[in-house]
């Protein structure tokens, strides 16, 4: 099976927790549009969709899906997004496509998190993958100061600003053997506005696509 083949079974699988009438938080992301595009017969079905990106909302709104604001809703029922690595424990690092701040913020506001990734993003430690912060631009020297202290290789992505307004830089190098201990000195650095790690609230079911079918973890 290929790539995208296994993402799209992964997407496929997630649609069997989509309830009638039910508010959704939808992530960004290759794997996440494959969910995007086979919500689209069930749209008169659910109450809406909260998105994490300007990118996921556009897609969504072409699939007749109605746009919700966070600020209008108490709770999100269930939010499905991808990831770019995922470990045993579920932790993740998320924010390739540039949407982690506000990824983080649905992620928190829901009660189920299902993760969608392909078998290529299963991990037994994290770090392979460069991860993404959301840095304020005038932070961006004094971020990466902190950042190589902690034996990262901090590289600001170019040409990207995110919806947000704000610059990712991309951590290379490192390896993350205790995901909440790291994720929890990143949160205290000024200058960061969001890290990609996901740990202290992690995936509670992981949707893994491979040749075999669709893990569940």
């Amino acid at each position: 099976m290929t790539q995208d083949g296994k993402k799209k079974a992964a997407a496929l699988a997630a649609l069997e927790f989509v309830q009638p009438g039910q508010v959704l938080g939808v992530g960004t992301g290759s794997t996440t549009n494959f969910f995007i595009d086979l919500l689209a017969p069930l749209a008169d079905t659910i109450a809406g969709a909260v998105s994490s990106s300007e990118a996921s909302a556009e897609r969504l709104a072409a699939m007749g899906v109605r746009l919700l604001d966070l600020n209008a809703i108490d709770r999100i029922p269930l939010y499905v997004d991808g990831a770019d690595e995922a470990n045993a424990q579920r932790h993740l690092v998320k924010g390739g496509g540039g949407a982690l701040t506000r990824e983080k913020i649905v992620a928190a506001a829901s009660d189920r998190f299902v993760c969608i990734i392909d078998d290529a993003k299963r991990v037994e430690t994290l770090g392979a993958f460069p991860l993404p912060l959301e840095v304020i631009p005038m932070a961006s020297r004094q971020v990466a100061a902190r950042i190589e202290a902690l034996g990262g290789r901090p590289v600001t992505r170019d040409g990207f600003v995110t919806d947000n307004g704000n610059v990712i830089v991309d951590v290379h190098d490192l390896s993350i053997p205790d995901p909440p201990e790291l994720e929890a000195t990143l949160d205290g650095i000024v200058g960061i506005v969001a890290n990609g790690l996901f740990s202290r609230r992690p995936a509670d079911l992981l949707l893994i696509g491979s040749d075999k079918g669709v893990d569940r973890f």
